[in-house]
């Protein structure tokens, strides 16, 4: 069939729970009711997220043919798409990957992420970069609109979809009024305020629309450490933040004016001082920020029953960390103890904690951070602590890059149970070889750990270096 008309193709990509189907539904009404022929599929993806799946659309005005009726694909093509909608950066990332983004096409992306396991799990910052993703959108696309639709949905109490519908129909790459957007969901019935509400604002967003810039550091050393002082509070009190600044003020005398040492340990010292304790993880899911937080994120409508299930499973060493220094030890050594507790919590707990034993339970928990200086965690973590800031110290009275580097190694540190071990043994291993190597090559071997968590980059970046450095070789 030759008429001269093309159809109109679009091609969704949205995660489980995003509303990728809803929103492909208004767009299939949108066009019949301007009597456009309009076909729909999908295809589900499972993702290290909730699920990814992609909804392809094709339009065709039934005008160019009468009666006849178009042979429309069911999947998208590359160099053959119109419009690319993405709910998530990454997901925009995928599509120009995958070639569905081209010179033809107008691509709509909200600028906020849903992050994979694998950048969570990472040693150290595991996230993917923003910009490079931005950049490809930018030359890849005819036109782009990109901002962050998922707190406009939350600003307006909407959900993304919503606010993907508006920022399409801004984007003019649909031939529909704005009136038969709005009028498609006063149709569906569903939360008709909220979603116009969140429609204007991707509307209004998609006419100005720009790529968000990444978000930057404070610059000065002052306001890192304000910051870490915050989060010393929340995690403990004000005289945990006092001591904060105490072992900050120890570096005063061996810091330059550019103040980077001081800096970089505003940063990882606050991170190390909050590390995670059972007694830490028991109070953010308690709070109430993260019960309206998973309200929104589920799109939960006031009224609506949220049960929030979590997984708990504890090791002996975790529990006995918990414990008052004496008593964790005690029960260390004591065999028969520890395989009696070791026992009794061999299997995984599931607590719910929208309701009132499972949030009880956990916030007792949660309490025990007020007797957290007393715990055998405390001890060791507080031993570690003093011995890394030592050893900055020391050796930044004559090799002031070298202490920078050292002091960055604390990224290690993070996580508990498995990933704590595996950070602290790598964390171990540069140590070691700071005592043998440059600020360069100290710097080199922590990319290396922080490139992956069983730490055989880290110990292959070893055995390299140790043909040219030999004591550097009787580390690994």
């Amino acid at each position: 069939m030759k008429t001269g008309v093309q159809p109109l193709t679009i091609s969704l990509h949205a995660l489980g729970g995003q509303g990728g189907g809803v929103l492909a539904d208004w767009l299939i009404a949108i066009a019949r009711e301007a009597e456009w022929i309009a076909q729909s599929t999908s295809v589900p993806g499972v993702a290290q997220r909730t699920g990814a799946t992609v909804y392809y659309i094709e339009l065709f005005p039934q005008s160019a043919i009468g009666d006849r009726q178009p042979v429309l694909a069911l999947m998208p093509m590359p160099g053959d798409v119109d419009l690319v909608v993405a709910s998530e950066l990454m997901e925009a990332g995928r599509a120009i990957n995958r070639g569905l983004v081209t010179e033809r096409t107008t691509l709509v992306a909200s600028t906020s992420r849903v992050y994979a396991i694998s950048e969570k799990s990472g040693m150290g910052d595991g996230r993917f970069a923003d910009g490079p993703v931005v950049d490809q959108a930018r030359a890849a696309a005819r036109h782009l609109v990109a901002f962050d639709m998922e707190a406009e949905a939350v600003r307006t109490g909407s959900v993304i979809s919503a606010v993907l519908l508006g920022a399409i129909a801004g984007s003019g790459a649909l031939p529909f009024s704005r009136e038969s957007y709005e009028a498609a969901i006063r149709a569906a019935g569903i939360a008709v305020a909220t979603n116009l509400a969140g429609f204007a604002a991707g509307y209004d967003g998609a006419r100005t629309a720009h790529a968000a810039p990444a978000p930057v550091l404070p610059a000065t050393s002052n306001a890192l450490v304000i910051e870490g002082e915050r989060r010393l509070i929340d995690y403990q009190d004000a005289a945990y933040a006092a001591l904060y600044r105490e072992r900050l003020a120890r570096f005063a005398q061996v810091e330059r004016p550019d103040g980077l040492l001081t800096r970089e340990l505003a940063r990882y010292l606050a991170l190390w001082m909050s590390y995670e304790d059972t007694a830490r993880v028991a109070d953010l899911k308690t709070r109430s920020a993260r019960f309206t937080r998973v309200r929104q994120e589920v799109g939960a409508t006031p009224g609506q029953v949220v049960h929030i299930t979590e997984y708990l499973h504890p090791r002996l060493e975790e529990l006995c960390d918990t414990m008052p220094a004496p008593l964790g030890r005690f029960v260390l050594r004591t065999p028969w103890l520890s395989r009696l507790i070791a026992r009794l919590f061999a299997r995984g707990r599931h607590v719910t904690t929208s309701r009132l034993g499972g949030f009880l339970l956990l916030y007792v928990v949660g309490s025990l951070r007020r007797w957290r200086r007393s715990s055998l965690r405390y001890a060791h973590e507080n031993a570690k602590i003093e011995a890394w800031l030592d050893r900055v110290l020391l050796v930044a009275a004559r090799d002031y890059p070298l202490a920078v580097e050292i002091a960055r190694c604390q990224r290690l540190i993070k996580g508990y149970g498995d990933t704590y071990d595996r950070g602290w043994r790598n964390f171990g291993l540069l140590m070691k070889a700071a005592e043998n190597v440059d600020a360069a090559t100290l710097a080199q071997l922590r990319t290396a750990a922080l490139g992956d968590d069983e730490g055989r980059a880290l110990g292959a970046a070893i055995a390299a270096l140790g043909e040219a450095t030999p004591k550097l070789a009787a580390v690994a």
